[in-house]
């Protein structure tokens, strides 16, 4: 026998040859005269069928389907072919004794086919010699059945490739009882047993736990200062969770993250209980030290837990910052924006969803585009209830009104009548609040496809967007636009009462695209600058100092006039190391800025030699986030997906697999009691069963 394929091995159990050999020969077997018997015309398509008890349909042996008698046998045939591909495998008897699927395929099994036992006449093992067989070359040699192959893979590894699919997909362990997964599973290979969902619980927290392990051990190995981002939500359970991300830079100028925990905020659910989870989860990890920075979601109870957090580290003389979330102030603010159109997008989504379900509406809607020149369009249409769903639509108003009009024309008077024609004045209404919103876009689109949104840039975008409201608000006609921009600048103003302080200030100037020249106004300021700059001499200026003079600084005791000549040049060295941090922060800030389209991390990286402790600095500070989560979870249909999945999980399984499902992205391995469990090879272990050994599990 061959090398058995994946298919075989894996899935596929292997099956005992037929003992009906003889008979399905019997047709073609050579009479006492030496000439073969006569084949009875009738088609091979109907041993698979059996005929109704009442006379007048046939009944397909392996699915049940019925067919009328009258039905032409080519029908059969592809009944078969398309349904149960594989059939011509099986015997007039395997099909009596067997109604399942799975008894056509067998490895090492040879067809009994007449056709494809033709072909292999020659190749067949164990052929009984019969001398009035060779003087006719048509003739076939009767098959002798092959002993059962015993299966050399290990059926456990399917429970393993399924609890990795359980995490990726963010479906709870008890998903392993579905009934018709476990029929499946059957379907494919009789003999495999899935984990009960108890069993696959504690599996997939035991993996939790090494993982974890694995997180802490490699977060003690950083170098720089981390920071923190903070995220909130309520499952269908109505429990409110809390999960803590960690960024950092690391020494090769890669910005790396990851899930810290996932964890339930107890009942009032207000700034104490978030404080007391919160500092559970940075002592766990032994990180409390090392955090520089928090960024929220912007809620009231988040801010006072951040503000507590601040006052603890500060009276252990660290410091610390927390910002809110820009991304989710942005959402805010456009919010604020649609909120007198809301009506207006209800009526163009219901045309949105109508033409996305219609093919034939779609065309005619790509036709009229094309007779007007209203441009191309991708089909079919984003719809969803996010920012960019809702300017999609204000999109197709304003730039295909006539493609829009006479498609609906065409519709209402096929299926009648639609509430769905906009009135002139409320087109120049969405004209009017397209106009104002597309720098809008332009800034979210921007905020979700750079490579990392740092403090500075965020700050940036922001600073555009606050300029943006108040020239509207100073040179619109319409009152009702008037009074979104005043709105809006409310919500733009208190965000950045709140995010602008030292640390910021510092994040940004850092960022080598902004510095001073892109800062926000209210942000630059001659005292902040100085208390960068002294908070950079405190921190960083001594960094070198070893390397830099040669000189220890251990203790000694004999004699005094030693000691304080010591201690003078000592002095002295770091006074040159201060000038020299300082005039290194004044180099770096007295260059024009890089291009917008730089990469900030790639030109710390390749300017660190030249600013060696400005760039120790940058590390810390860049690495503290301008937003609470990625922005294309806020902004796109990305987000659906998520908050399904937040949604979703039960209390008993969503930490254990939203932690190991993001750590797994992050590119740890999926580790289980110390055991490392290489997919790949596991599912390469099909073709060759004796390469992976699965863990076993008791």
């Amino acid at each position: 026998m061959g090398n058995a394929t994946l298919t075989d091995m894996t899935l596929l159990p292997s099956v005992e040859p037929p003992a009906a050999d003889a008979d399905a020969l019997s047709g073609m077997a050579p009479t006492s005269s030496g000439k073969p018997k006569k084949k009875t015309m009738k088609s091979l398509y109907l041993q698979f069928f059996d005929t109704a008890p009442d006379g007048k349909s046939r009944v397909c042996k392996l699915c049940k389907k019925s067919y009328c008698m009258t039905t032409a046998t080519g029908n059969l045939g592809k009944h078969l072919n398309n349904r149960h591909p594989g059939y011509c495998q099986l015997s007039e008897g395997d099909t009596a004794q067997s109604n399942t699927i799975s008894s056509m395929f067998s490895r090492g099994k040879k067809s009994q086919s007449i056709a494809r036992t033709r072909s292999q006449a020659q190749s067949l093992p164990q052929v009984q010699p019969q001398p009035q067989v060779q003087s006719q070359p048509q003739t076939l040699a009767k098959v002798h059945p092959q002993p059962k192959a015993k299966s050399a893979i290990d059926i456990d590894h399917v429970n393993w490739l399924l609890l990795r699919w359980l995490i990726s997909s963010s479906l709870p362990p008890s998903t392993l009882e579905d009934s018709m997964l476990i029929d499946s599973c059957k379907y494919l290979n009789p003999p495999v047993q899935l984990w009960q969902k108890e069993k696959a619980h504690e599996v997939l927290l035991q993996v939790f736990r090494s993982m974890k392990e694995n997180i802490k051990a490699s977060l003690q190995c950083v170098s720089s200062r981390l920071s923190i981002t903070l995220d909130f939500w309520t499952s269908y359970e109505q429990i409110v969770y809390l999960s803590v991300k960690c960024y950092w830079i690391d020494e090769g100028w890669a910005l790396q993250k990851v899930l810290l925990d996932v964890r339930r905020i107890p009942y009032p659910c207000t700034g104490p209980e978030i404080l007391q989870v919160l500092m559970n989860v940075l002592h766990e990890f032994n990180i409390d030290s090392k955090i520089l920075a928090c960024t929220h979601n912007n809620s009231q109870h988040a801010s006072h837990a951040c503000h507590e957090l601040r006052q603890e580290l500060e009276s252990r003389k660290l410091p610390f910052c927390y910002i809110p979330c820009a991304a989710r102030t942005l959402k805010i603010i456009i919010k604020d924006g649609l909120e007198n159109v809301r009506p207006l997008l209800s009526k163009i989504r219901e045309f949105i969803l109508e033409t996305n379900s219609n093919q034939e509406m779609m065309e005619d809607f790509k036709h009229w585009t094309e007779v007007y020149q209203e441009g191309s369009w991708k089909l079919p249409f984003d719809h969803s209830s996010n920012w960019s769903g809702d300017y999609n639509m204000l999109d197709v108003v304003k730039k295909a009104p006539n493609a829009m009009d006479n498609t609906m024309k065409k519709f209402e008077g096929i299926f009648g009548p639609r509430d769905w024609v906009l009135s002139s004045t409320e087109k120049s209404a969405v004209n009017s609040l397209h106009s104002f919103l597309e720098p809008f876009y332009k800034t979210t689109t921007n905020l979700c496809t750079c490579k990392i949104p740092t403090v500075g840039l965020v700050f940036f975008f922001m600073d555009h967007v606050i300029e943006l409201i108040n020239v509207c608000h100073d040179s619109t006609r319409h009152e009702w636009l008037k009074k979104i921009a005043g709105d809006m600048s409310e919500t733009a103003h208190n965000f950045a009462s709140q995010a602008y302080n030292i640390y910021t200030f510092t994040a940004a100037i850092l960022d080598p695209r902004i510095k001073g020249e892109l800062i926000p106004e209210a942000l630059n300021s001659t005292s902040n600058l100085e208390d960068a700059r002294n908070q950079f001499i405190r921190d960083y200026s001594s960094t070198f100092e070893a390397v830099g003079n040669g000189y220890s600084t251990q203790d000694t005791t004999d004699g005094g006039d030693a000691f304080s000549f010591a201690e003078e040049i000592v002095r002295k060295r770091r006074r040159v190391n201060m000038i020299t941090a300082a005039d290194e922060l004044s180099q770096y800030l007295a260059e024009p800025p890089a291009p917008i389209s730089t990469d900030a991390l790639e030109w710390w990286k390749g300017h660190s030699s030249r600013y060696p402790r400005l760039s120790l600095m940058a590390r810390d500070f860049l690495a503290i986030q301008g937003t609470s989560l990625d922005p294309e979870e806020l902004f796109t249909s990305k987000g659906d997906s998520m908050r399904k999945q937040h949604y979703c999980l039960p209390l008993s399984s969503i930490q254990a697999t939203m932690c190991v499902k993001s750590w797994m992205q992050s590119g740890y391995q999926f580790n289980f009691q110390s055991t490392i469990i290489d997919f790949k090879r596991l599912i390469e272990s099909a073709v060759a069963p004796d390469a992976v050994d699965a863990p076993e599990f008791s």
